[in-house]
């Protein structure tokens, strides 16, 4: 492997590849192309389709010189060549030959957008700038790699997620020492990864190793979806009541609360075109922008007392997007890209910009209509609360689909499927469970009911609880469930422990114990004698 620097193999598509390669090259120490020529026949798709000379013949036409020693990047074109020869050859192409190739190539070469990195590290200058701890490495220089540089000890991601969602890791937890230790710094780390996928980040493939070499492709993703979460944060119904206007009936609404932040985001922005001579609707942050003119009667309807005739008058898309962002500077709106990002169709940084112009003008009326439904919102103080951590809780796990609310998201029981599959792995019978989207009511209670089913096989107390209670959004009776289910996921853990103490079962006692201490160490009077009374 070592000389093989700076080749990753995260992807599974490629791994497999890899080591059919390593396997060859073993035999000798290197691999030439005349090795290579008699020995991937030995592969499955190949063999069973050409000839070892017709193999031979094909990769001679492709590299004459035969002693040349293969990487594994000329390794993955020759395989990719043989595999779509061989395949029309049995008249079934490869399909995925080209996804896997692009695939190959992202792995590889790891690009990063530089206008992305420019854009984020203004954003962490900006909403960083006062944190006591960072303000010593801030401002960060957008034209170098400090950034990459600073996030090795996890503290500023850590603090970039709380920033995006206030109150999501208790700072006290973060190591914030000048120099940490290796298990100070990947604690950092796993508090940083956990808390991220609680908050809704995809976070596969991302280890604390990524942070400590500050892999950029890697960072950088995990970074852009912090911000993207944080700039989305607004667009939902409890946030910002007056989406209303963008539908008509309670029915709809129950759809609007459905749909992703993006998704909402675009719906706004058409709503606010229609109010105006722009015919064309926006699907993406991409292409249905790139030429700036949707920008122009954007703005023009939140902020006409800013808009430039000249705008919509000019016929070069660049010098457009240049007046689009002139128009925005005006309303006092950041710039989180260039003219030239507009044109390029970035769709992240278009993403963030529509977002920034939503949060700092919408343009929606401040007279919300009165619709029932916005009734079971969750409102008391302490259900939300609950909610809250049983919600980080979940979307922590991994699951398949990132939840809002759990009154809302667990109503068809797949994602409390999928939780309990976590917990207990196998528990769930999944020929009878029924897979979103799910239009008839009976298919969710089907869920539920298996559910409800599983949480009394783990002995959980279900006095008068139905599926029916889940599907009906019963937010006392789903609470009381998701208490249960978090709380033998923390027992079961605790088990696992016992091999950390010579088999000595973790009991109540012992995490008190720990938890004083730490407390006791930190210099505070505080102590805690049950989890039910805490004294001082």
């Amino acid at each position: 492997m070592s000389g093989y620097v700076g080749i990753l193999v995260s992807d599974p598509c490629l791994q497999n590849q890899f080591t059919q390669f390593t396997s060859m090259r073993r035999e000798n120490g290197k691999l030439t192309l005349g090795d290579l020529a008699s020995r991937i026949s030995r592969l499955k798709v190949v063999g069973e389709n050409l000839s070892d000379q017709e193999t031979t013949d094909f990769i001679a036409a492709l590299y004459p010189n035969f002693n040349d020693e293969v990487d594994f990047e000329s390794f993955l074109k020759v395989y990719l060549k043989l595999h779509a020869h061989a395949s029309s050859r049995t008249g079934n192409p490869a399909k995925n030959s080209s996804a896997f190739l692009k695939a190959a190539t992202t792995t590889l070469l790891h690009t990063i957008s530089e206008s992305e990195k420019a854009s984020y590290v203004a954003h962490i200058n900006n909403y960083l700038a006062q944190d006591g701890f960072l303000n010593k490495y801030l401002p960060i220089d957008p034209s170098s790699n400090d950034l990459f540089e600073i996030v090795k000890d996890g503290v500023l991601l850590c603090k970039l997620i709380n920033v995006a969602v206030p109150g999501t890791i208790d700072e006290r937890a973060i190591n914030t020492k000048r120099l940490l230790n290796p298990w100070e710094r990947n604690e950092n780390h796993t508090l940083c990864l956990n808390s991220a996928k609680a908050i809704g980040c995809t976070v596969v493939n991302i280890g604390t190793q990524d942070f400590i070499e500050g892999r950029r492709h890697l960072v950088l993703g995990l970074i852009s979806q912090i911000i993207k979460i944080q700039l989305l944060a607004d667009l939902n119904l409890k946030k910002t009541p007056q989406l209303v206007e963008l539908v008509d009936d309670s029915k709809d609404v129950e759809e609007l609360m459905s749909l992703p932040p993006e998704k909402i985001l675009l719906r706004w922005m058409n709503f606010q075109l229609n109010k105006s001579s722009y015919k064309k609707t926006v699907t993406n942050f991409s292409t249905d922008v790139k030429d700036a003119e949707a920008y122009a009667h954007l703005l023009n309807v939140l902020a006409p007392e800013h808009s430039n005739p000249s705008t919509l008058a000019v016929k070069d898309p660049l010098q457009r997007a240049k007046l689009v962002l002139d128009h925005a500077d005006r309303m006092g709106c950041k710039r989180y890209l260039t003219a030239k990002n507009i044109v390029d169709g970035s769709p992240n940084l278009n993403l963030a910009f529509v977002a920034h112009v939503f949060q700092h003008r919408n343009g929606l009326s401040t007279q919300t209509k009165q619709i029932s439904f916005l009734e079971t919102l969750p409102d008391d103080a302490q259900v939300s609360r609950e909610e809250r951590v049983f919600r980080f809780w979940i979307n922590s796990l991994g699951n398949s689909t990132y939840i809002d609310n759990v009154f809302e998201d667990l109503r068809n029981g797949w994602i409390l499927l999928e939780t309990l599959d976590k917990v207990s792995p196998g528990i769930v019978n999944w020929k009878v469970a029924n897979k979103p989207p799910i239009k008839l009511p009976f298919k969710k209670v089907e869920n539920c009911n298996q559910v409800v089913k599983i949480g009394k096989q783990l002995k959980f107390s279900l006095v008068n609880i139905a599926g029916n209670d889940i599907v009906q959004g019963n937010k006392k009776l789903i609470l009381a469930y998701l208490w249960q289910l978090m709380r033998f996921n923390i027992l079961q853990l605790l088990k696992n422990l016992r091999c950390h103490s010579h088999g000595k079962e973790i009991t109540d006692v012992d995490i008190l114990r720990w938890a004083n201490t730490k407390v006791s160490n930190s210099g505070s009077q505080s102590r805690m004698d049950s989890f039910k009374v805490a004294h001082e």
